[in-house]
């Protein structure tokens, strides 16, 4: 999974130059296996997220993780209250 993502990731910017927004899902599915595959990419990526707090966010709702969906759930429940 780790070799197809990184395969996935690097074609991108060659099927970035077809017409059409095919780059962006290539990229973003290579993105999703490596960080599925690797622990190291899943700190880089939790520092990432904590770095810039906005990219993160939308890349939660775009993922539609679990987790994420838990912690906006809460987040909103006590705007609420």
């Amino acid at each position: 999974m780790l070799v197809l993502g990184v395969v996935l990731i690097a074609a991108s910017p060659v099927v970035g130059l077809l017409p059409g927004p095919g780059g962006i899902f290539v990229f973003a599915g290579g993105l999703v296996l490596v960080l599925r595959a690797s622990r190291w990419a899943r700190l880089r990526w939790a520092r990432l997220k904590r770095r810039f707090p906005r990219f993160g966010h939308l890349a939660d709702r775009v993922m539609r993780r679990p987790s994420a969906l838990r912690r906006h759930a809460r987040a909103k429940a006590a705007r609420l209250d």
